[in-house]
Order: structure tokens, then sequence, then C-alpha cells
């Protein structure tokens, strides 16, 4: 018997992490249902940010207990760069340091049978409709769906394909996609758009597996659309939490581990990473590794996010402190690197800054940031900074309107 078939073995599960406490007990009911599926191993969970345990304080945890072989998994509908780059390099560092500790990587949960189950069973909950025993079409309802959105195009479509799946499983009457972050259409917009085509019934479900920010968001605005509409009937399902089926499926990802099967087929999202940090096309911002206690439970911006910010907007030259609050600051993180931010829109900013590993939140720069049915449509309503850096001068002057200078205010949906 080999040493690696008489190490030890744990199992970690990398989620992203929230300002929002309820979603921290959230995520840990599902490594909770894990560990009755793997009764033998130890399990453990952590962030990459916002939120305790992070990442590190898990796979420690692991290493306590005796494990030399870990399996790790991304607590991520989607791979975005969250699962893409972040958690491989925290995994991949700590490896290193820790000689004779093994990490294997392994999928994100996808558009498994047991994931597109699970929300399946959840819209049909919030219709009232027993999943067991489904009618056979809901042509007289729309269904919309929310995706996370993101900079990742990839991942984005894979929300699309989602809604397409479940539209032809279900049987609705018309069904479309829309997003709650930097990509388009934005929720508000989106709905506005849709309910010209004249159902009286729309579900709005949101595909998150747990609440926070985002959540609450989506709330805020299918609810003040509904005010507005009242011949309207909207009907909200709840995200997926810790469904069974959604047990199910981190399940499948571990045991792929297991039996070995992510060393055949199309390239690991550990390769992947790998490949790409060789050459050269990963910016990694080490800070996702590192937990910073925001010290409550609001729903707005974090002092992070407030301090990134504004940052951006000094240091890089982008001029919008005209038309935002400038809490100036500088961007001074602990170490030096250069990166191009490469906006489309006909400019880059090419810049040296450093990061000092309390910095909280980051996002990949996003090409069509401009789009009229995008993040612009929801500046004024507590948008992450992060987003609003990434606006051209000519944008924000044309939503000025709706920018009373402090893009840190809580959105509507939070207040």
């Amino acid at each position: 018997m080999s040493n690696r078939e008489q190490a030890k073995k744990g199992i970690m599960i990398c989620g992203h992490g929230s300002r929002d406490k309820d979603a921290e007990r959230e995520f840990g009911l599902v490594a909770k249902g894990l560990k009755e599926r793997f009764p033998d191993l130890p399990v453990e969970y952590g962030f990459l940010e916002f939120s305790a345990p992070n990442i590190h304080m898990g796979l420690n945890s692991l290493v306590n207990q005796g494990v030399e072989e870990i399996y790790a998994v991304p607590g991520m509908l989607f791979a975005a760069t969250h699962a893409k780059n972040d958690i491989p390099s925290v995994l991949t560092t700590y490896e290193e340091k820790h000689p004779g500790l093994h990490i294997t990587y392994g999928r994100e949960l996808g558009l498994q049978d047991d994931m597109i189950d699970a929300f399946q069973a959840r819209i049909y909950e919030s219709l009232g409709l027993d999943p067991e025993n489904p009618p056979e079409n809901l042509y007289d309802t729309m269904l919309v769906v929310v995706g996370r959105g993101t900079s990742d195009t990839s991942a984005n479509a894979e929300a699309a394909k989602l809604t397409r799946i479940v539209n032809e499983n279900m049987g609705f009457g018309w069904a479309d996609t829309v997003y709650s972050g930097v990509t388009y259409p934005s929720v508000g917009v989106g709905l506005e758009k849709l309910m010209k085509l004249g159902f009286k019934r729309i579900v709005v479900a949101p595909y998150f597996l747990f609440t926070g920010r985002l959540i609450k968001r989506i709330q805020g605005y299918v609810d003040k659309v509904a005010q507005e509409n009242p011949a309207i009937e909207f009907i909200q399902t709840p995200y997926l939490n810790d469904h069974p089926r959604v047990i199910d499926a981190f399940q499948n990802r571990v045991e792929e581990i297991m039996q070995g099967e992510l060393q055949t087929g199309e390239e690991t999202l550990m390769n992947s990473f790998k490949r790409r940090l060789a050459a050269g096309e990963v910016d990694v911002h080490h800070h996702h590794a590192e937990f910073v206690d925001p010290q409550d439970d609001t729903q707005g911006l974090s002092a992070s996010d407030v301090k990134h910010f504004t940052n951006v907007v000094l240091s890089e030259g982008h001029g919008h402190s005209s038309v935002l609050n400038p809490n100036g600051h500088s961007h001074s993180h602990g170490h030096d690197h250069s990166h191009d931010h490469g906006h489309s829109h006909g400019h880059s900013h090419a810049h040296s800054h450093s990061h000092d590993h309390s910095h909280g939140h980051s996002h990949g720069v996003y090409k069509h940031i401009g789009h009229p049915m995008g993040p612009r449509t929801m500046i004024g309503e507590g948008i992450c900074c992060c987003f609003m850096s990434q606006f051209t001068d000519e944008i924000l002057e044309e939503e000025k309107s709706k920018i009373d200078g402090d893009c840190t205010k809580t959105a509507f949906a939070h207040q």
C-alpha cells in the first residue's frame, strides 16, 4: 500500500464569504450535511474573505487532526474568478508551506442533475406545488432566473443555460435570465423589460446557494417592482441553501476526487490555474486568503470596499472626484506589483500599487461595464465600489443625477 493510500484523509469546503452572518451559518449547514455523508472523515470549511473561519483556518484544523491528504472542493455554483484563481492560489500556497501535505482541488458544483433538481424543487415549492407530482406545464407563468453575474463570460453563460434547461423541464410560458452582479441585464431593468410580455404571474428565482447582500438586494428590487405593478403576481423563490440535492452535489464532487476521476478528460481547475500562473496570465490578489472581520452585519459596503474605491479614484487619476465622494487615501497594500486593468472602453490604466492583506474585495474588469442595461442602472443604489471604479468619466457624467456624492450608501433594497 502506498503512503498516499495510508495517509489520513479530510475534506475542505472552500467558500467565498459574506458580510451577512446568516450566510456564514448556512454555509456551515452544508458542511454539516456533508459530514453526515462522510462520517469517517474530518470535514472543515473556510472562506476567502469577509468571514471566519477563513480557508487557512479550515486547513489548519484538518492538519491539526493529522490529515495528510485533503480533498478540497469549491463551494461555488460556477467556475468564475474565485474558483479559477483565488481558491487555487490559497491552496497551492498552503500546500507549499506544509511538506508532506497533499491537496487535491475538485470541480465547482456546475449544472449537475442534482443542482438542477434542487433548483426546480425550490421553484415548485414557491408555487405551492409538489416537486414529486408537478403539473404538465406552467404556460401561464414566466420564470426569471437571477444569476450572480460576473466578469467571466462562461459563468454568465452557464446561468443562461440553466434557465433554458429548467424552462424546458418545467414548461413555463417564457423564461429569461437577469443578473445581480457586474454583467447585464440587471435585475430591475431586466424585470421592467420582461413585464412587457404581458404575463400576470412571474416567478423570480435566484440561483444562489446562500443569503447575503445580493439576495437581499434582489428581494428589494422585486418588492419595489411588485409595488409599482399590483396587477402582476410576483412569486419569489427561496435560494438553494442546504437542500438535500445540493448536499448530493457536493458529495459527488468529493467522490470524483476520491475515485481519481479528475485525472482524466478535460483540464482541472487546479491544472488550469498552474498553467496560467506559469504563463503570467493570472493576477492573484492574495488578500482573498486573509480574514478581515467587518465587525457588523450591515448590508452596506465594508470599510475595505470604501478604501479600495476611494484610492482607485484618486491614485489612478480617473478624475471622478467631481461626482463621487473623495475620501482620500493611499492604496498601500504591503507588496508592490503592477497590472493593467485593460479597460476596453478605449483607455487602459497601467499603474503600480501595493496591497496590504486587509483589502476585502475585488472583481475582474468587465468590458461591457457601460452597457445601458448593466451595472450603471444600479448606480446610487449601493453598488459595490469595485464596480464603480470601472466606470469611465463619461458614464459617471451621464449617470450623475443618480449620484449624490457617496457611493458607499446602503442600497434602497437594504434600508
